[in-house]
């Protein structure tokens, strides 16, 4: 029998988690807990940039090295850059040890299996503390694209305390083992190495457990990959808008929902639930923002709401339903509601069932949605002019052909 902690769909009550807007909340939560590490720094990244305040977040990693301090970094081989060469030494030389996801190579996105990019956003330090979210470590009034920006992103992370953060920091340990493996260990010593880890692992987070325990905030961790979990939080979202009874709120930089997710939006508002969306106003990639155009009318016309991000970039990708209700749900994470994120990339979300929590989420957004989102009007939509409607239908063609050859539908 489950203990009463343990429910076998909403994991343990022994959770408390903190919501982080932005790098201005973000990075120095991230760094303080960098700083005080005492044996080992897990970070996963699409996007390492050193520019503007990102610089300190690799400075704390350089100083953790430096006192002994276990640092595994992953960045990924598209989203993150050679290194310049000052931090390359800087990280040479305290011993942060640094692997790059699937680089591009002499073709590279010329070849489909090059697409499948790792799109999380994690760090863990000493098993204790998890961070997991859609901010990379890339200054919100920077963008490598763009240069400067006037405002900042809209994004968010979460800061988890409870026994979620093993299975992050496994999911973490195994991605690193697994590349290692592909660069020059031998099995024989993966496992071994694994296997130590796991125990001293295991052995720290018994005695960790008991403060946390009782803290009462229901969490899960959900992964997206290409094995196991190929549709996890796709389906973390249908389940949560089909239950919902009052009110669906998501904020997702990248918006292409496929059929299913679609047929749930449309049918909540269709009983009745008030679904706001806030998505993405300024044009930062073509396919993305294209893309994302033709799916607006059919949820305009089944009476969902549409704001487009105006200030800045939105990053988000973030949803809570049913805030004030008695059954709410939240999500933070990594995953856009897109086909790039929900069938070739590996995402991580956080769900957490907590009325305070989701009541923080729903402020904010609400708060974004009233003082920075652009309503899209049905009639206007109607009317744009034929030469962006041309450009909606060939991003979207573009994005259907791309999944084909993958192998995918959506």
């Amino acid at each position: 029998m489950a203990s009463p902690a343990w429910h076998p769909r909403w994991g343990r009550t022994d959770h408390h988690v903190t919501l982080l807007q932005g790098t201005a909340e973000f990075f120095p939560a991230l760094v303080a807990a960098m700083d005080t590490a005492l044996s080992d720094i897990q970070l996963e990244t699409y996007i390492f940039d050193f520019t503007g305040a990102a610089a300190e977040v690799a400075e704390a990693l350089v100083r953790a090295a430096a006192r002994g301090v276990r640092v595994h970094v992953v960045v990924d081989g598209v989203g993150t850059g050679r290194l310049p060469r000052h931090w390359q030494q800087a990280f040479a030389e305290a011993g942060v040890r640094l692997q790059v996801y699937s680089p591009l190579g002499p073709l590279g996105l010329l070849l489909p299996q090059r697409w499948r990019r790792l799109h999380r956003k994690l760090c863990v330090v000493d098993g204790r503390v998890l961070f997991c979210g859609g901010i990379n470590i890339l200054d919100d009034f920077h963008d490598p694209n763009h240069g400067p920006l006037e405002a900042p992103r809209l994004d968010f992370a979460v800061r988890v305390h409870g026994s979620l953060v093993e299975q992050a920091s496994e999911a973490m340990e195994q991605l690193w083992w697994r590349l290692k493996a592909g660069e020059d260990a031998r099995q024989r010593r993966l496992g071994l190495a694994l296997a130590d880890w796991r125990a001293a692992r295991l052995a720290k987070l018994k005695e960790r457990r008991a403060e946390e325990a009782g803290r009462g905030m229901r969490a899960v961790f959900l992964l997206r990959d290409n094995l196991r979990h190929r549709s996890r939080i796709e389906r973390a979202y249908r389940r949560a808008i089909a239950r919902a009874r009052h009110e669906v709120i998501i904020a997702n930089a990248y918006f292409i929902p496929g059929g299913k997710l679609r047929r749930a939006l449309k049918h909540a508002a269709g009983r009745g639930v008030r679904v706001r969306l806030l998505l993405q106003g300024r044009y930062e990639y073509f396919m993305q923002y294209h893309a994302a155009r033709p799916v607006y009318g059919a949820l305009l016309a089944a009476g969902v709401e549409i704001h487009e991000y105006a200030p800045s970039f939105l990053h988000a990708k973030v949803a809570v339903i049913d805030a004030e209700g008695p059954r709410p749900w939240a999500t933070v994470g990594s995953s856009n509601l897109d086909p790039l994120s929900l069938l070739l990339a590996r995402e991580a979300n956080v769900v957490v069932r907590d009325a305070g929590f989701a009541q923080e989420l729903r402020a904010r957004l609400v708060h974004a949605l009233e003082h920075a989102g652009r309503p899209v009007d049905a009639r206007s939509y109607a009317r744009r002019p034929w030469r962006e409607r041309l450009l909606d239908r060939i991003a979207l063609g573009c994005m259907r052909a791309a999944l084909w050859v993958t192998g995918n539908r959506y």
